[in-house]
């Protein structure tokens, strides 16, 4: 990259220096060509006053204004273009033809050459021809012309001087970037790209920094998520284990109503194993609304049963058009049954399950037992075995949120209506 910008530069500043110093290169020597006539022409207009009496007289000029330099020549024709005084050819040449034939004041051509009349009256008596090589006046523009190459070998100089320190500064943060995005690839989420001050390198390193956050955090909750679903796997792993081994240490006992209590756990570990699994791997699409009648009914089929088994009641209830907030099914129903497997465990008396709205924005789900219930405290997971931190996060996770209270002992899961 930086060798890139460093050519681009130097390509933009050669073809800038073309435009403006080829014009100025030739301007220049336009300029001394002129310079170089018009001197000429004021020599050959002295020149002309000078002869003018010896001319009218039929005489010979005897002197002629000198020239410039010795590459500068002065010559005087008579009315026949016959040279009759002065460095110059011998017959005149097509300028002093055309002042003879025509009285034109001056016609330079191609070379350095000038020509006036001598006058009298009306009539052209004689003409001054000044002539010069154009090597002089090339010499003179030589310096400048090197001059103004000098000067843009130094204007390339530092163009390549400050082009090089700008591909430097813009190829720093780059490999920066780079190196970072590597170590993010290797595994490294620390990675917080420092600002450069540049806008546009500012905001990848800001995209790359967020992402090296998200996917520290995600990766938290995964090994987190990994760890609290492990034990709510656990629990009725270890409730049909007890159960198994009761019936075979109970010869004659009620084998069969173990074995179907047995059969139902097993049926609940799978459906808590395919609910975990469809937690993990889905990504929030569209908002689809959870059937809180359906909940609150699979919970009654699965908890009263359950519940009786201890002398103790469970009830659902409903607020009359409740609406059904929009949230992922299975990590309602694991929530819940967090919840009410809490409530089971460590509570007492009669368990509830009530659905109601929280405010024009929220639909709450209260479960609620007749024991001490859980301290605010609780809900970060600092007790074992109640995997209210699994319920936590996956409220959270659908823009929601657990509360806990005690006298009577209720935990609240809150769900927004419009999640954002």
């Amino acid at each position: 990259m930086r060798v890139r910008i460093i050519r681009l530069a130097l390509v933009a500043a050669s073809v800038a220096l073309v435009l403006f110093g080829g014009p100025l290169a030739v301007a220049l020597g336009q300029y001394a060509f002129t310079e170089e006539r018009t001197a000429m022409q004021r020599i050959a207009d002295f020149a002309a006053r000078s002869v003018y009496e010896d001319l009218d007289h039929d005489h010979v000029p005897r002197r002629l204004p000198a020239g410039r330099d010795r590459t500068t020549t002065v010559a005087v024709y008579d009315e026949d273009a016959e040279l009759l005084a002065g460095d110059g050819p011998p017959i005149g040449d097509t300028e002093v033809e055309r002042v003879l034939q025509r009285g034109l004041g001056h016609a330079p051509s191609g070379e350095l050459v000038v020509v006036a009349p001598v006058r009298d009256g009306t009539d052209v008596i004689g003409v001054i021809r000044v002539a010069s090589s154009p090597t002089t006046v090339l010499a003179g523009l030589l310096p400048l012309w090197l001059g103004m190459l000098a000067l843009a070998g130094l204007v390339l100089l530092a163009v390549w001087f400050l082009a090089r320190r700008l591909a430097e500064r813009l190829s720093r943060p780059l490999q920066e970037l780079a190196h970072d995005a590597g170590r993010l690839g290797e595994g490294d989420f620390g990675v917080r790209p420092a600002p450069t001050g540049m806008h546009e390198v500012d905001r990848v390193g800001a995209a790359l920094g967020g992402t090296a956050e998200r996917l520290d955090d995600l990766l938290a909750r995964e090994r987190a998520f990994s760890a609290e679903a492990s034990h709510q796997l656990r629990t009725p792993l270890a409730g049909l284990r007890l159960r198994l081994e009761f019936a075979l240490d109970t010869p004659g006992g009620p084998g069969r109503t173990t074995v179907t209590d047995g059969l139902a756990s097993i049926d609940r570990l799978e459906r808590t194993i395919d609910e975990l699994l469809l937690l993990a791997r889905e990504r929030r699409r569209g908002a689809v609304p959870v059937d809180v009648g359906r909940l609150l009914a699979e919970a009654e089929a699965e908890w009263t049963e359950r519940l009786a088994r201890d002398d103790r009641r469970f009830h659902t209830s409903r607020q009359p058009d409740l609406p059904d907030p929009p949230a992922s099914a299975a990590a309602v129903r694991q929530i819940v049954g967090v919840l009410l497997d809490n409530a089971w465990q460590h509570g007492a008396g009669t368990v509830t399950l009530a659905a109601r709205e929280a405010g024009p924005d929220a639909v709450a789900l209260d479960v609620t037992d007749e024991g001490g219930g859980l301290a605010p405290e609780d809900l970060a997971g600092s007790r074992d075995g109640l995997g209210v931190a699994l319920a936590r996060r996956l409220a959270e996770a659908e823009g929601g949120r657990l509360t806990a209270g005690r006298a009577p002992s209720v935990v609240t899961l809150l769900l927004p209506l419009d999640p954002a």
